[in-house]
């Protein structure tokens, strides 16, 4: 895809993706479905004798099995260090012996994943959105699987997930890891996640860091001592980032597209509902195949405003705009920022959840989960209870066993009397960002600000400028971080790190832009995702420091106090700044990347 050439990006060409030979979707033997539909391709008669010895080697028990099993692949995006999937190898040896009870043949891989927490500057976390739809993509259709199992837990994993089931388009379902108990500090006294880490940073710069003197307790300990406190207390275990960050945002919004069991997205990782959740997973994925569910079925118009409306009511993560547009495109579903800003408008934020709010999606668990909120909704007629689901039933027919949301719970605000009266995310477009921007407002830091440009070619500047204590309180000031788009950052890296601290430095006269990304973590007055992005001439790469910019979410506009001659006059004389890196995996990434508008894709040429 050419990012800096719209015709070449719309309309959408229809996807073509490789086929591969397989029986007829309605092939049966004695009245029953044939469910080993591609594996049969392999295992009949003698054409592969050296596939079938390979197999036999690898685990297939006995002849009838190898002419007449299914093979259900599970992929399983596990490593070591990271507590969002250091526990998914684990689910997935589960999953693979209800699979196999069921008279299933199962295979368990591998795919890849990075820590947004970890690798701070992130230029590695989306392009891992891309490796890990390539991969599901390749180990199931070379391996000639009838079915796919994926059990993700951290941010890029779920949308990578999807749209490589989009592209295998074979019997699929997927399994949240599940997300993360909730921390505690015994030196704030009060419950933390890994959010408050990064806003303890900002306080820590700005010397704020210090131990609550409101309730009469000790305040002796220093800010090294406050920070070590909640650096090992922050993440209790295994699990998703526990408030409504990016990957509970993508766990939410698939569940209510109908590709998880009803309550997968808000089960706790280490719940004894988790491991229940894996034998309901074999079931499910036997129905997919008995009754011909794939993908493209559930990838529809309808789901992704369901996967919309729940973003929005539950104020999800800004990254949810760039993931589902991709799996959109990658589904061949038309999906555009029009549609996110359609959907702002109409449905209400009632979530009291990190980052903006006080409660977690353990705590949400306790009161019924994301089947509970999505019976509100139903009954609104805010959400589509009719789309079908990998259960074989409709969605509404999913959550009716769930109860409904006690009546003296205060996690979900009534419909009646919401935290916004429309959604937290803004679709903003303007001379600073003629192709859109996202924007995340809760409304909580007011909803129109104006401000004097400070401009950052990097986060790294940013953070530098920040450490050093030179970003004061007083004067409205638009923070441009730029050339972090996908091209240029290149990857779009997430500014957790200066937002959150930011926010920890309670620098409340700050607003911040960036063609880069922003955390799920992140809140804030934020802007990101602008396109065109800076290293491809964008507009956000002609303004200088001491230029106004306004930032309105009741108009939807993002501008620059700058006439169009003098943008013209800054164009004739800006040159593309040198590449920063032209081998490896973030070259080819940078090439290859679309831009932020219509999903960060690499294979949409």
């Amino acid at each position: 895809m050419d990012s800096s050439n719209p015709e070449k990006q719309s309309p959408l060409e229809e996807p073509r993706f490789l086929e591969f030979p397989h029986l007829p979707d309605d092939a049966t033997r004695d009245g029953k479905p044939l469910l080993n539909k591609y594996s049969s391709t392999i295992t009949r008669g003698h054409d592969f004798p050296g596939a079938q010895a390979m197999l036999y080697a690898a685990g297939v028990p006995n002849v009838e099995a190898m002419k007449n099993s299914p093979h259900v692949g599970i992929a399983s995006v596990w490593w070591e260090g990271n507590p969002c999937n250091m526990h998914l190898l684990d689910l997935g040896k589960i999953v693979k012996e209800s699979v196999k009870k069921r008279g299933m043949l199962a295979w368990q891989y591998n795919t890849i994943g990075v820590s947004d927490a970890i690798t701070m500057g992130m230029r590695f976390s989306l392009q891992s959105r891309e490796i890990i739809a390539d991969s599901i993509e390749t180990v199931t259709c070379a391996q000639h699987h009838d079915a796919c199992i994926t059990i993700p837990g951290c941010d890029k994993n779920m949308p990578g997930c999807i749209m490589a089931m989009a592209r295998h388009n074979r019997p699929s379902i997927m399994m949240y890891g599940g997300t993360i108990a909730v921390g505690y500090s015994t030196l704030l006294r009060k419950r933390i996640n890994i959010s408050t880490c990064y806003e303890a940073h900002g306080a820590y710069l700005y010397n704020s860091l210090v131990q609550p003197d409101s309730d009469g307790g000790d305040t002796s300990k220093t800010k090294d001592e406050i920070m070590t406190d909640i650096e090992q207390h922050a993440c209790p275990g295994a699990g998703a980032c526990g408030g409504m960050y990016t990957a509970n945002t993508m766990a939410t919004a698939i569940e209510s597209m109908g590709f998880t069991v009803p309550g997968s997205s808000s089960t706790p990782a280490e719940s004894p509902a988790k491991m229940r959740e894996c034998d309901k997973v074999a079931d499910a994925i036997r129905t997919c195949m008995e009754r011909n569910i794939k993908p493209r079925d559930l990838l529809t118009k309808r789901s992704f405003e369901n996967a919309m409306v729940m973003t929005m009511a539950l104020g999800g993560s800004t990254n949810g705009v760039v993931h589902l547009l991709a799996m959109a495109a990658t589904a061949g579903v038309p999906l555009s920022l029009a549609d996110f800003q359609r959907v702002s408008d109409k449905i209400p934020f009632i979530a009291d959840l990190a980052p903006s709010g006080k409660y977690y999606m353990a705590d949400l668990y306790e009161i019924g989960g994301v089947p509970s909120v999505q019976k509100l909704l139903v009954a609104a007629g805010l959400l589509d209870g009719d789309i079908p689901t990998v259960t074989g039933k409709t969605l509404a027919q999913n959550i009716e066993p769930f109860p409904s949301l006690p009546q003296d719970q205060v996690i979900i605000r009534p419909l009646s009397n919401p935290i916004k009266a429309s959604g937290h995310l803004q679709i903003l477009k303007g001379n600073l960002a003629p192709g859109g921007a996202v924007a995340k407002i809760t409304g909580k830091e007011g909803i129109r600000f104006t401000g004097t440009a400070r401009v950052f070619d990097k986060e790294t500047q940013l953070d530098a400028a920040l450490n050093k204590g030179e970003i004061k309180p007083g004067e409205n000031l638009v923070l441009i971080v730029r050339y972090e788009g996908p091209k240029g950052g290149p990857g779009m890296p997430e500014q957790l790190k200066s937002s959150a601290a930011i926010m920890g430095a309670k620098l409340t006269n700050v607003a911040l832009v960036t063609d880069g990304r922003y955390s799920g973590a992140s809140h804030g007055f934020i802007v990101g995702h602008v396109v065109p992005e800076a290293a491809v001439g964008g507009p956000i790469a002609l303004v200088r420091d001491g230029d106004v910019v306004t930032i309105d979410a009741e108009t939807n506009e993002l501008n620059v106090d700058v006439s169009e001659e003098e943008l013209a006059r800054r164009m004739a004389a800006w040159r593309a700044p040198r590449k920063t890196v032209t081998r490896g995996v973030m070259a080819k990434y940078a090439h290859l990347v679309g831009d932020a508008s219509h999903g960060a894709l690499t294979d949409q040429f």
